[in-house]
């Protein structure tokens, strides 16, 4: 009898093992895929200054001189903050909102600076850092306007 139950317990054992093995394999992709999520500085050398109050719409949008400059700091801002989650160009992969389908214009950027300022917390777990401590809001508008350049389809 006492052979039965230590074949038993290495056979649970075993199991036990092999199966905490396949669920570390399994998550590690899921854990090594956001890599570094510390927010990383953004360089906004050429766009003009906006000062300390946050500005209620996109300056950058309608903006001919800038516009070019914007979308090439958003897209290099965007790449290291925001792909991770966001899904690369903006195309969502499925763990966070496709920003390509952000409303345009003021609602857009109303629900945008209320979330980039603020974060997403829910039920106590942080699904997005605050990110205006971390970016100035000349890089975090050249995201937004990285993502309006994005197309939709």
């Amino acid at each position: 009898m006492t052979s039965i139950v230590k074949r038993s317990t290495r056979l649970l054992a075993g199991a036990f093992i092999g199966a905490t093995a396949l669920m570390s394999w399994m998550a590690a992709p899921i854990v090594w895929a956001h890599g570094n999520v510390a927010p990383q500085a953004v360089d906004t050398t050429g766009l003009p200054e906006l000062g300390a109050e946050w500005v209620e719409t996109n300056p950058f949008r309608d903006n001919a001189e800038f516009l070019d400059l914007a979308i090439e700091i958003g897209a290099s801002a965007y790449n290291q903050n925001c792909a991770r989650c966001h899904g690369l160009e903006a195309i969502s992969g499925g763990i966070a909102p496709d920003l390509r389908l952000l409303e345009e214009e003021y609602d857009g950027d109303a629900w945008y600076v209320e979330r980039v300022t603020k974060g997403a917390v829910r039920d106590g777990r942080v699904y997005m850092p605050p990110f205006k401590d971390m970016i100035n809001q000349e890089g975090l508008w050249a995201i937004r306007t990285y993502i309006d350049s994005r197309p939709d389809d």
